[in-house]
């Protein structure tokens, strides 16, 4: 595997003190990452910058949500960020997440393997799906909560991936319902994208474009999402 030049890490964005559903100040609206580079996707492979977290200040607005929906151990499941996600109307009139997309929602984050997120991977997750609902909506100009297969081409190029046509193709065929991109299977597809990336920068130390797995590694970095 190869990647080309590092995208410019996005800046984590601060939460609203209103519903969850609202607009996000920020600039994480726009597109994600700019344009293509020059020469199209060559070389294959280049993948944006990761969002950071910021440590959580007492007087948070988000702080309200999540302990309203954490368990005892301070800590928020998979069933529980999907009530929290519903209840907040954060897809707003397109159809609430599915349990599967809150399990990878938290597999994304859950680097120690608990099946759970605390309170600064909750706020790192919100921030990103704002970015990625914004640009979502920039393609799905008419509601209907779907994309096309060349507007979700567009959107991944956007958020600054630059992967091969045929990644591309093995993307679209997996992820499309009736050759369109519902809005649940878009941010599925996102968040596999950017823990699957996440996974491969950690071992690619040398930032060469490759990295050498052992089967095992290889297993806990793809099963796990």
């Amino acid at each position: 595997m190869e990647y080309g030049g590092q995208m410019p890490g996005m800046p984590p964005q601060g939460m609203p003190g209103g519903p969850m559903g609202g607009p996000m100040p920020g600039n994480m609206g726009g597109p994600m990452g700019g344009g293509p580079p020059q020469g199209g996707y060559a070389p294959y492979g280049s993948y944006p910058g990761t969002f950071g977290a910021q440590p959580p200040a007492a007087n948070d607005p988000m702080w309200g949500y999540f302990t309203a929906i954490a368990g005892q151990d301070g800590e928020i499941d998979a069933e529980e960020l999907q009530r929290c996600l519903t209840q907040a109307g954060f897809t707003g009139s397109y159809s609430p997440f599915s349990l599967d997309t809150c399990r990878i929602m938290i597999a994304m984050l859950d680097r120690d393997f608990t099946g759970k997120m605390g309170f600064s991977e909750f706020k790192e997750l919100f921030s990103a799906l704002n970015g990625w609902k914004q640009n979502f909506m920039m393609f799905d100009q008419d509601r209907s909560g779907t994309v096309e297969p060349h507007e979700m081409t567009q959107a991944i190029s956007a958020m600054g991936y630059r992967i091969s046509p045929q990644a591309l193709n093995a993307i679209l065929k997996r992820y499309n319902k009736g050759g369109r991109i519902f809005f649940d299977d878009y941010v599925a597809c996102c968040v596999k994208l950017r823990a699957l990336t996440d996974n491969f920068r950690r071992r690619d130390v040398m930032q060469q474009g490759s990295v050498t797995f052992q089967y095992d590694d290889f297993i806990l970095c793809t099963m796990a999402i």
